[in-house]
């Protein structure tokens, strides 16, 4: 039997009636490349390869070229757990999100992880509703995250303060506290509500009904106080409000019974655009309805659905990129410990006009 050359292979010996033989074979197991390794072969110190691995840190363009090529022939890999032991860092930000059905919230993940990732952290998401919050949090803190990004538009002020609470930095994205003790970042919905008002005024619909979001959450409060004070200001109040949940078969429901009042809305302005489909639906589909010539409808966060030449929907834009980059530039001072006031960033919106509101 041939056998590979030491060390490549291990022989154990065992004395058998006076003699020595081979008792077991087997294959050495072979030893992962340290960063030593690579810093002798490339010949620079370990804290040059250390920089070289570290995102943003500064290292000559020859330096990188010799660690780079040194750990491509050793294979090497830089541990991010081992690193993360020496720094008292994970990487990793904690995200918790309600609601990925809506592509809304399926955007504003993606850019905050793209953002994230070129500051070379990861992020460790958590999806649940609200009656799972307390659990999904308790979990996220577990975990050591260096950071907590909450674009959750279901939070309740209790738990976003009782995470703050916790020492770790948060910054709340697309929801406003009342009691402004946590850091946030989202668009201005009162203004967006506003321009709504004006909007379907000027193209002339006078019984103007809205649908919001959860009652309870920042947004569907907001966008309404700004539609209500917007038509005011034209002498006009809304014809009808009523929550749609940012579901789909309840704002069905609320459009049916807008649509059976004496004197039904003209307008229909809807939190998401979500909600506003699904209010299309029931206008075109079960009362006849021509949109916009019998009743314009409005949406709001300018998603995909809206832009697709099917719906051409009228929405109102809030600027996601934008509002990621705040939320994660806000984030990092407060990880890297520098200075940040409680700051509550509003970002002003933008009307997309499409085929929806004449």
């Amino acid at each position: 039997m041939q056998y590979p050359p030491a060390p490549a292979c291990r022989l154990l010996w065992r004395v058998i009636d006076g003699q020595a033989v081979i008792w077991r074979y087997g294959r050495m197991k072979k030893k992962e490349p340290a960063s030593a390794d690579v810093a002798k072969l490339a010949g620079v110190s370990r804290s040059a390869v250390s920089r070289t691995f570290t995102p943003n840190a500064y290292v000559s363009a020859e330096t990188r070229a010799k660690v780079m090529a040194a750990a491509e022939m050793l294979g090497y890999r830089p541990n991010a757990i081992a690193r993360s032991l020496s720094k008292r860092r994970s990487g990793l930000v904690g995200v918790v999100c309600s609601d990925l059905n809506n592509p809304f919230y399926a955007k504003l993940l993606e850019l905050l992880s793209t953002a994230l990732q070129q500051r070379g952290l990861g992020i460790l998401l958590l999806v649940g509703d609200a009656s799972r919050m307390d659990e999904l949090l308790e979990r996220l803190l577990s975990y050591q995250v260096d950071g907590i990004l909450l674009p959750a538009s279901k939070l309740t002020s209790r738990l976003a303060v009782q995470l703050n609470q916790s020492g770790r930095p948060v910054v709340l994205v697309n929801h406003h506290l009342r009691e402004g003790s946590v850091t946030t970042v989202g668009g201005d919905n009162y203004a967006g509500g506003v321009m709504v008002a004006d909007l379907l005024v000027a193209k002339g619909f006078s019984r103007i009904a809205y649908v919001s979001g959860p009652q309870d959450t920042s947004s569907a409060v907001d966008r309404g106080r700004g539609v209500q004070d917007g038509l005011a200001k034209h002498g006009l109040a809304l014809a009808a409000r009523a929550s749609g949940e940012d579901r789909r078969d309840v704002t069905q429901q609320v459009m049916r019974q807008f649509m059976a009042m004496p004197n039904p809305p003209d307008a229909i302005f809807c939190a998401n655009d979500l909600m506003a489909l699904a209010a299309m639906e029931v206008v075109q589909g079960e009362f006849g309805k021509a949109v916009p010539d019998d009743i314009g409808i409005v949406g709001y966060d300018n998603t995909a659905l809206a832009e697709s030449t099917l719906h051409a929907l009228t929405s109102v834009d809030q600027n996601l990129p934008l509002m990621a980059a705040e939320a994660v530039r806000i984030l990092m001072d407060k990880i890297d410990g520098r200075p940040v006031d409680v700051s509550h960033i509003d970002i002003t919106p933008q009307l997309v006009l499409r085929s929806t509101t004449r």
